[in-house]
């Protein structure tokens, strides 16, 4: 049967292939595929940078992103405050550090620690920084991964912030998508290529290892092998205090994953849902947050219990926090004496400070930011009680405040600089009304003065997937671009997102797709019923899974809108599983191979909604060659199919950049101007 459902697979697969007149796109860099890309390139770069407005919009944004004043956000490790930045100088990027006290002056000084603009001109090599992982409790040795122009596999280097060098026959991966961490000093987890059978269907790392320092990586002992369906599997080291819990995850699918806890060579399975969340462990207690009911609790609700109990199977779990209809428990985070609680109500957050108190009750008190808008918590520090939050709004630019653990009375100690005046705009938030008669949340910033007129340039930003929240943000380059240019800025929070928690999300996957597409052109529908635009002037942007939503946007109703920025999006969903990392996302949208799924998937798949002879808008497509999560082909092949129809689109793939769509501030600044150049030519 299994035999027969395979050679079934396979001939649906090959008719679909000779069906398909573009397939030859999907060869990243055959010289084919390559000129066909610069050719497009071309075309539309001479359009879009002929137009007036270019230059100036490219200087603003450029001048903003390599802001001086803009806040240095930092990293606490052992005493000091590390910091990653790119300005016209450090182009590539310098990991630097610098003193707490220096750190809340507004000059501080920085000791470099690695120069990237340095060691690329040294290697010959278009390094893209990509993070360091640095070992508790010391944080003197660090794994470095650097990408080639900004992919997602990376080569890892261990690296000695003591000496400022790279730490010789220490911890060195080839370039992979590779899973690595500290096990101790001296051992990592590690997941990477080691050959045939390896990496799961989906790409990633699917066999972990312990790697003993000193020794060769083909002798690291295996302790878990995942299936290959899996998405992914790795290990890490959790650490409550002084005490240490060595986990390893099987990413079973996209939301679920087996966790276990390795001790004495042995692996413990913990009983837990596959789709809950472990989100944290504090004073010998761990912390679950539940994607749906299970036993006594409720969606979304975080529990918690004994953490020796849980690996002994005898756990007996108790309510910490609830969500409601309206607020989401958006994250934990722990400091010495409390637990720092973030909600969203209505897409707002609020911030909470938990302190034991009796008989497992708990004393809560609000921190006070205003609630109209985003807060981060971050430098938590289990032996400190002080941490810091970083708070903003449409019209606010970001303030970090370091806030007093007892009295929690915040202090600001890094502001943003404003580059548009504020006092001229106002923000608000709207419910618009979906389909099948859910009240959808949107956000919208605007001048004081507009009319409604139905004449506003308006450009609506969505993405609807992966329990992603869209939040309120400032945006300089929006304000200064877009803003300050009458246009309207509007932000949806339709259903796939995480705004009201994994129901929101739940609502929108597989099957229910639709409903996230209908809860935008609802939205859609609302502002030109509020006279705010209207059809020739609202233009709608959204990348990776808001570029398949703008993707289906389109296609769905393309009498909605006038320009469409679709970045690096997917589009073919016949073929997205089999695409780089596409297949760890089938428990977002469904499985195309299976015919009952395909039903529902081809309903909205950009790539098969083209139809002749319809009047669709002037699309700007962008990409990126080095993107190795969304194959670029998606964006490559609609374009081939548009224009094979007669149809005008602009389209722009970046050499390098990956899923992120550039490498540096400059290439940046000119992705982000050419699109705003292109939404005031075709909505003004």
């Amino acid at each position: 049967m299994r035999t027969a459902l395979i050679a079934s697979s396979l001939i649906i697969t090959n008719t679909f292939a000779t069906e398909d007149p573009f397939l030859w796109l999907e060869e990243v860099e055959s010289k084919q595929a390559l000129d066909w890309v610069k050719k497009q390139n071309d075309e539309s770069l001479t359009h879009l940078k002929s137009q007036k407005s270019y230059q100036a919009t490219f200087d603003n944004t450029l001048a903003i992103l390599n802001d001086k004043k803009r806040i240095p956000y930092a990293a606490e490790r052992a005493g000091y405050y590390y910091n990653f930045w790119r300005d016209e100088t450090h182009v590539r990027g310098v990991y630097r550090r610098t003193t707490f006290a220096e750190y809340q002056k507004d000059s501080p000084k920085w000791e470099t620690v690695l120069n990237l603009d340095e060691l690329a001109e040294q290697e010959n090599e278009n390094w893209v920084y990509k993070g360091m992982n640095c070992h508790y409790p010391r944080y003197q040795r660090c794994l470095l991964s650097l990408s080639r122009g900004g992919a997602d596999a990376t080569v890892v280097r261990e690296f000695d912030i003591s000496t400022k060098s790279f730490v010789k026959d220490g911890f060195s991966l080839p370039e992979a998508k590779s899973s690595i961490s500290w096990y101790d000093e001296n051992t990592v987890f590690v997941g990477t290529n080691f050959g045939e059978g390896s990496m799961t269907d989906s790409g990633y790392p699917g066999v972990v290892k312990l790697w003993k320092r000193g020794t060769k990586l083909e002798s690291a002992k295996t302790v878990f092998t995942a299936s290959k369906s899996s998405v992914s599997a790795g290990g890490y080291t959790a650490y409550d205090g002084d005490k240490t819990h060595h986990l390893i995850y099987d990413g079973t699918s996209f939301y679920t994953r087996d966790m276990y806890v390795l001790a004495k060579d042995k692996l413990v399975k913990l009983n837990l849902p596959n789709d809950a969340s472990v989100v944290g462990l504090n004073n010998d207690k761990v912390f679950v947050q539940l994607k749906s009911p299970w036993k006594k609790f409720v969606q979304a609700e975080v529990i918690y219990t004994d953490v020796n109990s849980l690996i002994a199977d005898k756990a007996e779990f108790i309510s910490f926090i609830k969500p409601t209809e309206r607020v989401s428990i958006e994250s934990l985070r722990f400091t010495k004496s409390a637990i720092l609680v973030t909600v969203m109500e209505d897409v707002k957050n609020k911030l909470y400070h938990y302190t034991p108190a009796k008989n497992d009750e708990w004393k809560i008190e609000q921190v006070d930011f205003p609630t109209t808008g985003s807060i981060s918590v971050f430098n938590t520090d289990p032996d400190k009680d002080d941490f810091f939050v970083n708070y903003t709004d449409f019209l606010t630019p970001s303030s970090l405040y370091l806030v007093d653990g007892k009295n929690l009375s915040p202090k600001v100690i890094k502001s943003a600089k404003s580059h548009f005046d504020a006092s001229k705009y106002e923000s608000k938030q709207h419910f618009a009304t979906s389909k099948d008669g859910t009240k959808v949340p949107y956000f919208i910033v605007h001048s004081k003065n507009l009319k409604l007129d139905g004449k506003n340039p308006t450009l609506l930003y969505g993405y609807g997937g992966f329990e992603v929240s869209m939040q309120p943000y400032y945006s300089a380059s929006l304000g200064k671009n877009w803003l300050a240019n009458d246009g309207v800025y509007v932000l949806s929070n339709i259903r796939g997102g995480g705004e009201y928690g994994p129901s929101w999300h739940q609502s929108a996957q597989k099957e229910n797709r639709h409903k996230a597409f209908e809860d935008f052109e609802a939205i859609a529908e609302d502002l030109i019923a509020r006279k705010i635009t209207s059809p020739k002037h609202l233009g709608i942007q959204g990348g990776s899974n808001g570029g398949l939503l703008v993707g289906a946007a389109f296609t769905r109703r393309p009498d909605l809108y006038n320009a469409v920025i679709c970045q690096v999006p997917l589009l073919d969903m016949k073929r997205f599983n089999k695409l780089l990392a596409g297949a760890s996302w089938m428990g977002e949208y469904g499985n195309p191979d299976v015919a009952s799924e395909w039903n529902y998937i081809k309903t909205y798949s950009p790539y098969h909604n083209l139809k002749k002879e319809t009047d669709y808008p002037k699309v700007f497509f962008t990409t990126s060659t080095r993107d190795d999560r969304i194959h670029p082909a998606h964006a490559r092949k609609m374009v081939a199919k548009m224009q094979g129809m007669g149809l005008e689109v602009l389209y722009f793939e970046n050499m390098e950049g990956g899923h992120a769509g550039a490498a540096n501030n400059e290439q940046s600044a000119m992705v982000s101007s050419l699109s705003y150049v292109y939404l005031m030519e075709r909505l003004k």
